[in-house]
C-alpha cells in the first residue's frame, strides 16, 4: 500500500517519518513549487496559471511569510477499496505556524501525494525535504465501497509529480 515503507518511526536527527501507532508519517520529496506574486498572477482553480509559482529542487526550502507551497510525497500510495485516509499536520511544523492540507485519499486512489503547505506566520519558514511533513490516518470500512475513485476515473489518479489543479 505504501512504497517505500518504513515499518518503524524514524526520528534520530530528523522530523519523524514512518509507521506510527495508528497512521503513517509521510516524507516530503525535494520537489517544490513555491507561490510568488512576481508576475501578478491570479490564483484561479479553473484556469491555473503556472506563472504563479517557481519550481525548486532542494534539500530545504523557504516558504515566504503568509505564503504557500506545493510539494509531493516520497511515498507512493495504493489505497485499498475498503479504506479512506485523512491527513493531519505534524505538531513540530504546526507549532511553527506551518499548516499542511491534503485532501483525503479515497478508496482505490493511487499515486504520489501532492502536498499543500501554508506558512501562516509573518516570518519565512523552512521545510526539510526527505523528512516527515504530515501524518496519514487510515479508516477501514466494514465493507468495500460501492464506487471507488478508480471506478469514477478520478482526475488525480496515478499522480507522478506535483499535480496542479484540474477541472
Amino acid at each position: 500500500m505504501i512504497e517505500p515503507f518504513s515499518e518503524k518511526q524514524v526520528r534520530e536527527g530528523v522530523i519523524s517519518y514512518g509507521l506510527s501507532s495508528y497512521g503513517y508519517d509521510l516524507r516530503v520529496s525535494n520537489e517544490f513549487k513555491i507561490f510568488t506574486n512576481v508576475n501578478s498572477a491570479i490564483i484561479d482553480p479553473k484556469a491555473f496559471d503556472e506563472k504563479s509559482f517557481v519550481s525548486v529542487e532542494a534539500d530545504t526550502i523557504i516558504v515566504p511569510p503568509n505564503s504557500f507551497a506545493l510539494a509531493r510525497s516520497i511515498e507512493y500510495f495504493r489505497i485499498p477499496r475498503d479504506v479512506l485516509t485523512i491527513c493531519v499536520g505534524k505538531s513540530t511544523y504546526a507549532r511553527c505556524g506551518i499548516i499542511v492540507n491534503v485532501t483525503p485519499f479515497e478508496p482505490e486512489w493511487e499515486g504520489y501525494v501532492t502536498l499543500e503547505i501554508s506558512n501562516t506566520t509573518p516570518l519565512p519558514a523552512r521545510i526539510y525535504a526527505n523528512e516527515g511533513l504530515c501524518q496519514i490516518l487510515f479508516f477501514q470500512g466494514d465493507e468495500p465501497c460501492e464506487v471507488s475513485y478508480a471506478d469514477r476515473k478520478g482526475k488525480y489518479q496515478n499522480q507522478q509529480g506535483i499535480v496542479l489543479p484540474k477541472l
